[in-house]
């Protein structure tokens, strides 16, 4: 069976998800595309990283991620590292022949997402944005009935995405420094929700929103709003924030449709709520447990009604890159690309721009060359 070997930058929460997840594939998606090996890791802090090689099975760990690139043993360059790092380390080690996985958001702005997109692309390896949310059984599960038609024609998308952790003032983590992280929420929270309005609904078109930092002294935003219209004529309301206390990882989103509703909740992430037109009796929705055989990802795991858990999601998206870069198949449409990263960075922006001037931004996206 066909090994790649795997080198990964970061060791902490992504860098620990997506190494969970590549240790999984092999034995819960058997027989995978191709076997990971776990070549190495890198990280910044000596000690720390060292422990994650030992912890999570990788065959050595460095702390200068160029040692990484320069490894010919590695085949797969995973960047779960800050944003900060997301750019320049992709780039090299796509321009060393190796197929690419990065976290969102691609980029601090979208100009550098562009950047990262453009210079990846031209080495034509294959590259995933880490939208691991597409990869929720119940999400494609709802991608499959809108492709289908069940929902008939797309009007209003509402989604939103909450956690309270922010609230703390004395927090010093990276994610509030604006040159690590390049924002707050928005690029945290809100490029995920930008993300599936893309993947479910279609592309948007113009924005228009409001973004508040309310926190004393913090130099990134803390929550988002916005009204937003797609090229397909569907409208719709998108919000994130760090500071709803109580909602621990509320990703919620709900998508109506001229025959048909879909309702979903992160922190109740087996169950999709689905409304059809059509039985005025029982006029309602119903939630259905998205365990069954012939539910999206299924034959993966466990017997109908045995869950899955949010981490799965992740080892449900590199058994995607894996199967592409085995079969020489493409990420998208399933998959983000590194144009879905950029794009949802271009929109973030216009969100921005939106809440400086006051008003609407019209969407235009750049493509790889002056003339695309």
């Amino acid at each position: 069976m066909a090994v790649i070997g795997v080198g990964m930058l970061g060791y902490a929460f992504m860098g620990k998800a997506h190494s969970n997840a590549f240790r999984k594939v092999e034995y819960m998606a058997w027989p995978p595309p191709l076997v990971p090996r776990l070549v190495a890791i890198a990280g910044r802090n000596q000690d720390a990283v060292a422990e994650a090689a030992r912890r999570y099975g990788y065959e050595r760990w460095t702390t200068d991620w160029h040692d990484i690139v320069t490894d010919e043993r590695i085949g797969l360059f995973d960047n779960g590292g800050p944003n900060s790092l997301h750019a320049e380390p992709t780039i090299a080690a796509a321009e060393a022949g190796k197929h690419v996985l990065c976290e969102k958001p691609l980029g601090r702005t979208a100009d550098e997402s562009h950047e990262v997109w453009r210079r990846v692309a031209a080495t034509g390896v294959k590259h995933l944005c880490g939208f691991n949310y597409r990869f929720v059984p119940a999400v494609r599960l709802a991608r499959e009935l809108i492709d289908e038609g069940a929902l008939g024609e797309l009007r209003h998308f509402r989604g939103r995405y909450l956690q309270d952790w922010g609230d703390d003032p004395t927090l010093d983590t990276w994610r509030f420094d604006p040159d690590q992280a390049g924002s707050g929420a928005l690029g945290d929270l809100g490029t995920h929700v930008i993300d599936l309005a893309r993947y479910l609904v279609g592309e948007f078109s113009s924005v228009a929103g409001i973004v508040k930092t309310f926190v004393s002294g913090r130099r990134v935003d803390d929550a988002i709003e916005a009204a937003v219209e797609f090229e397909s004529g569907a409208v719709g309301t998108i919000e994130s924030t760090r500071l709803a206390l109580g909602r621990r990882n509320a990703f919620q989103w709900e998508i109506n449709g001229s025959r048909g509703s879909l309702s979903f909740d992160m922190e109740r992430m087996n169950e999709l709520q689905v409304f059809l037109d059509g039985e005025a009796r029982t006029r309602g929705f119903r939630t259905v447990l998205v365990t069954e055989a012939n539910h999206p990802f299924m034959d993966f795991w466990w017997p109908p009604g045995h869950i899955v858990g949010w981490g799965d999601t992740f080892m449900h998206e590199v058994h995607h890159l894996l199967r592409s870069i085995a079969d020489g198949t493409d990420v998208a449409p399933h998959g983000a690309t590194f144009e879905d990263g950029y794009r949802a960075s271009e929109i973030g922006e216009a969100i921005v721009r939106s809440s400086a001037g006051g008003r609407r931004e019209q969407l235009t996206f750049r493509g790889l060359t002056e003339n695309e």
